[in-house]
């Protein structure tokens, strides 16, 4: 294992993944997609079971589509977090940091996990799951 103490360029570089892994996060949290995009690297790839492949570019559509059936869900104004996420775990090699994480739609039964891969240039991709259906 590295010291990091040793190692300024690694601390920097891992501080920077670290960054954008919270500038995305907050996003979710908050149902900024401004925010998530902001921190999502270009080749950016939102991977998500009932939608497939989202690209950088697809993704404020799919999320605008997400949030609606989010509001019909929780039927009606919700005045908490669009999302919380918990049980955070990463690891990085110090060019790219990975993350899984536990997430929740609160007000609805939508839950589930999440990994996520960070590298030099944003979040590279999400790949996520459900623990629950969407309503069809």
């Amino acid at each position: 294992m590295r010291d990091l103490e040793s190692t300024p360029a690694i601390r920097e570089v891992e501080m920077k993944l670290t960054e954008y892994l919270g500038a995305y996060a907050e996003g979710w949290t908050k149902g900024d997609v401004d925010r998530i995009l902001g921190a999502a690297a270009d080749a950016f790839v939102f991977d998500d079971p009932n939608a497939k492949q989202i690209s950088k570019g697809d993704f404020k559509a799919f999320f605008s589509s997400m949030k609606e059936t989010v509001a019909t869900l929780r039927g009606g104004a919700y005045e908490g977090p669009f999302m919380e996420l918990s049980e955070v775990l990463t690891m990085s090699d110090g060019d790219e940091l990975t993350a899984s994480c536990w997430w929740e739609i609160p007000g609805t039964s939508l839950c589930g996990g999440g990994l996520i891969k960070v590298t030099n240039d944003g979040v590279l991709t999400e790949r996520i799951t459900y623990y629950t259906r969407l309503p069809d």
